[in-house]
């Protein structure tokens, strides 16, 4: 199958190439002395890479510690499942799905791909496999950080950083829907998107003071450094900074500072999908690129705006 590997972990997206790999054994899979139980074979048709996964000591590193590459990157999957292992339930074969890979294991950047079937949830018919592999991570990232961690309540103010961008975009229209007022930030070459994704009030980080923002019950960070620092200083008596961005600089005087990675869970998997159905949420795509032109999609000189999503079939 072809496949985008990387081996030097110093190259960065320059190191990334196109190149074949072994398909997934499905008899294997399904034998009891090659299974990994709960684990299904998926034909992948969109897939999506994060911009920092070839940062994260888990591309080139499995759970114990040891050398993995080459390893496939992107964690990010829509597509159909072609196999089951013992254990595996709530799919089926033939069954559209769209979920998370496991962070150790060989992604999704490739024709086929390994995952857990927990990790899986039924993708309707009606949305488009690119959509579905746009909205598995960001999705994921912005319910969880806002309700899981952040434990939103209508009528509070929430600060999202990186508004106009793809877990951005998601988080604000998310915190919308569930009664919250929102201050979005970014450049301004992004205001008016993030004002189209529903920000009410939006923050030009390089000419606004932050500071000016007063305070909000829950800061939603994605940039860290600075401006997670800032904002620590934010956060009203209670309220809550969550970031995905790693250990927080600062925390609130009177409040928590929680960061977290985002993990697959089935259930939230599926409000995500029923809110795209029926226009509740809408998908922040920047471009698409078949598995062929992905490294070259991925280079951070040409970047757009955006979810990128790479189309496989």
């Amino acid at each position: 199958m072809k496949a985008i590997v990387v081996t030097d972990r110093a190259a960065g997206t320059a190191g990334m190439r196109l190149t074949d790999r072994p398909e997934p054994d499905a008899a294997l899979l399904g034998s009891l002395e090659g299974a990994n139980y709960g684990d299904v074979i998926v034909e992948v048709h969109a897939s999506g890479f994060t911009g920092n996964e070839l940062e994260w000591p888990s591309t080139w590193v499995d759970r114990r510690g040891h050398d993995r590459t080459p390893s496939i990157p992107g964690h990010e999957v829509a597509g159909v499942v072609t196999a089951l292992s013992y254990g595996a339930t709530g799919v089926s074969v033939g069954q559209r799905v769209f979920g998370l890979t496991e962070w150790t294991r060989d992604g999704t950047l490739a024709e086929y791909v390994v995952v857990e079937a927990r990790n899986l949830a039924p993708l309707p018919g009606d949305v488009d496999f690119t959509v579905g592999a746009g909205v598995a991570m960001t999705g994921l990232t912005a319910w969880q950080g806002l309700f899981d961690h952040g434990h939103l309540q209508a009528g509070q103010s929430v600060l999202v950083h990186g508004a106009a961008g793809a877990v951005g975009s998601m988080a604000t229209q998310l915190a919308r829907e569930a009664g919250a007022y929102v201050i979005g930030t970014g450049r301004a070459a992004h205001r008016r998107t993030a004002l189209d994704f529903g920000v009410q009030e939006f923050v030009d980080l390089e000419s606004d003071a932050l500071e000016g923002v007063g305070g909000v019950d829950l800061v939603f960070d994605v940039f860290g450094g600075d401006i997670g620092r800032r904002s620590a200083g934010l956060v009203r008596s209670g309220g809550t900074l969550v970031t995905v961005a790693g250990p927080p600089p600062a925390r609130p005087a009177d409040g928590l500072a929680i960061d977290f990675v985002v993990v697959s869970e089935r259930a939230q998997l599926g409000e995500i999908a029923r809110r795209v159905r029926d226009g509740r949420l809408r998908t922040n795509i920047g471009q698409v690129a078949s598995l062929d032109d992905a490294v070259d999609a991925f280079n951070p000189a040409t970047k757009i705006n955006g979810k990128t999503v790479i189309r496989v079939r």
